[in-house]
């Protein structure tokens, strides 16, 4: 296996994850090579292969040959084709449970007008590679040679950890602008540095990124919230101006002080309630990590101090229903992103209840109030505590401390309540059915009306027995209708 245009050593994949690879993909390269035409591994898993922690589930590969070519070539190897990305010269198939995707050679850029980029077929490797968004990016592996290509010192800036463009950056934004969101994307994912002609770059072209369609960006910006340092790369949109298209309440942030007057600005104390949720995600059963819904809104839940912020004639802040506010803002950003309704609703949700936990002092709630928590909370209990236990960011030690035994005294007496009353499936003694036949009425608004009251009344005192919650009913329907 050689290197071409490597300035210096080059560091060669594992052998056993190399030779894994090979075996499996040398059979079609062999096909390929047979009709005429060259085949490669390229981008990140190559890049992956270089790091020491390959994959073969999912692959990328190049070639010169058309995409109704690379469809018959793979008639017969793939167990399954799917061709929904042919006209942007991708092909997708499905190998003994591993995920291809088989890329023509090709450059993609982007009118000024225009959302959707422009597609041109390339011939040869060298082109492809030069138009690949980093140069940790551009190696390849050819096949079935195994002749490892760095014609843009690819392997240079992964021994460094620096994200670099193998065009200048400039033309490679102007190509595709979401290159720049990509850029904050590995930083989170990888841990790496960008260069600083790339973070120019970004700097000055960021409003680009307002032609990109708003499926890409929310895949770039969950892709970063998901990786393993979601705060640097959230640091670099902010710092490059990029978060001014992508999420701008998150630079609104800097300009607020929060109402301990404890941190710097909410946008940090956001940072830092982010990455604590994100260290509780792994706690109780069943666990969610990485959770892309508590990871936004731990990010997201303040989002509504800058429109409630109150000078009050103390001298302090107050930010009064922030909470409120702050769902209403995260569900038209999160829509406005598309991203799926039951993302948006939970966030949404966790949003308005982060606050909650606050009016339980130090254990004053009635069973009533306990219960009410859990329904409000619903599905998204378990998230929420964890959002809540992360929203504390005092370093008071002594405050701390009493904050998260309260939440614990919370926790044990919801537990203790959920065992003896069931609370995950709160509902009333009654059912829709009963009120009908006790009441002799039928199926329309007054159900419904019937059916609330008993519910409050579950919630108030817990649960009965049918003959209790019929007298309740009875008596209810008897005032109601005098």
């Amino acid at each position: 296996m050689s290197a071409q245009g490597s300035a210096g050593p080059v560091g060669l994949p594992p052998a056993a994850a190399l030779l894994a690879v090979a075996d499996l993909l040398n059979p079609l390269a062999e096909r390929f090579a047979e009709a005429g035409h060259e085949l490669a591994l390229v981008g990140g898993p190559v890049r992956d292969l270089m790091l020491s922690h390959p994959s073969t589930h999912d692959l990328d590969l190049t070639t010169d040959a058309r995409p109704e070519r690379i469809v018959e070539l793979v008639d017969g190897w793939a167990d399954t084709v799917w061709d929904v990305g042919v006209r942007f010269g991708t092909v997708g198939v499905r190998h003994r449970g591993h995920h291809i995707e088989i890329t023509t050679y090709r450059s993609e850029s982007y009118d000024p007008s225009s959302r959707k980029p422009q597609v041109t077929f390339g011939d040869t490797l060298a082109g492809d590679l030069g138009r690949r968004d980093f140069t940790v990016n551009a190696m390849a592996v050819r096949l079935p040679t195994l002749e490892f290509v760095d014609l843009h010192d690819g392997m240079r800036d992964l021994d460094a950890q620096i994200l670099r463009t193998p065009a200048p950056p400039e033309e490679s934004f102007s190509d595709d602008p979401l290159r720049m969101m990509r850029a904050a994307r590995f930083v989170s994912q990888l841990g790496f540095t960008i260069a600083p002609e790339v973070v120019e770059a970004m700097t000055a072209m960021g409003e680009r990124l307002s032609i990109v369609s708003a499926e890409r960006i929310r895949d770039e910006l969950s892709k970063l919230l998901l990786g393993a340092h979601p705060r640097r790369g959230l640091e670099v949109l902010v710092r490059t101006g990029l978060a001014e298209t992508v999420l701008p309440e998150l630079p609104a942030l800097q300009l607020e002080v929060d109402e301990h007057h404890r941190h710097k600005d909410v946008y940090e104390h956001s940072l830092t309630v982010m990455e604590q949720a994100i260290a509780l995600e792994s706690l109780h059963e069943p666990t969610m990590e990485p959770d892309l819904v508590l990871r936004l809104a731990s990010l997201l839940h303040d989002v509504g101090k800058p429109k409630t912020r109150r000078y009050e004639a103390d001298g302090g802040v107050s930010f009064h229903h922030h909470e409120v506010v702050g769902a209403r803002i995260v569900r038209k950003r999160l829509t406005a992103l598309r991203y799926p309704n039951d993302v948006i609703d939970s966030v949404t949700k966790l949003t308005e209840l982060h606050l909650r936990f606050h009016g339980y002092g130090s254990g004053e709630w009635t069973d009533s109030a306990v219960r009410r928590y859990v329904r409000d909370a619903g599905d998204e209990l378990l998230r929420l505590h964890k959002l809540t236990r992360a929203d504390s960011t005092t370093r008071n030690r002594r405050r701390a401390a009493a904050l998260q035994a309260t939440y614990n005294s919370l926790e044990e007496r919801i537990a203790v309540l959920a065992e003896q009353e069931e609370l995950a499936a709160i509902r009333p003694d009654l059912d829709g059915n009963q009120i009908m036949t006790i009441l002799g009425i039928r199926p329309g608004r007054e159900v419904g009306e019937a059916y609330n009251f008993l519910l409050e009344r579950r919630l108030d005192r817990g649960p009965v027995d049918p003959a209790t919650a019929e007298a309740e009913l009875r008596a209810w329907w008897a005032a109601r209708s005098s």
